[in-house]
């Protein structure tokens, strides 16, 4: 199969980590394919921040339900639309553009053999305002997501989620 396919089709949320560490070279690869992703008008509304202090990890997976990964992830990179960088009249843009950097970043972990798990911030606001405060963002700075990186400590068995169901071909009738 092609690589990129296999990618794709073989990346799993992880959600416990090994200790081993990520080197700078692979944050770099991640945060470039974050910045590869497509956005409208190419306004690149992203913003990232690398948390890689074991005490702002754990701070974060307290202070949110579903982030107990982050207890075990050696690194964490939050993505935050730039609110700055909005269009005019699609103003939440910044939502789908983050996302395209989101799902970029977990791909190319994926192919770096490191284990990813996709953590929704944005639109709840209550996981926004703790994000916010724990990191010192700026009120233009909004948190969608965190992606907590590194080693698996469990085998990973990707699932088939193709729904043919899900499918219609030119009209929904």
């Amino acid at each position: 199969m092609n690589t990129t396919i296999d990618t794709i089709m073989t990346r799993t949320s992880v959600r416990k980590f090994s200790e081993t560490p990520i080197t700078a070279e692979q944050i770099n690869i991640l945060l470039n394919a974050g910045m590869a992703a497509p956005s409208a008008l190419n306004r690149q509304p992203w913003a990232f921040i690398v948390v890689d202090n074991a005490e702002i990890l754990h701070r974060l997976g307290k202070g949110l339900h579903f982030a107990k990964a982050l207890y075990t992830a050696p690194l964490a990179i939050v993505v935050c639309g730039n609110l700055k960088m909005k269009l005019p009249l699609y103003k939440e843009f910044w939502v789908q553009d983050c996302s395209a950097a989101t799902q970029n970043i977990l791909l190319a972990a994926k192919a770096l053999g490191l284990g990813s798990l996709w953590i929704g911030v944005h639109p709840v606001e209550n996981n926004e305002k703790k994000v916010s405060e724990i990191l010192q963002l700026p009120k233009h700075i909004a948190p969608l997501n965190i992606i907590a990186l590194g080693y698996s400590e469990d085998e990973q068995n990707p699932k088939d989620k193709y729904d043919p169901k899900k499918v219609k071909h030119n009209l929904w009738s």
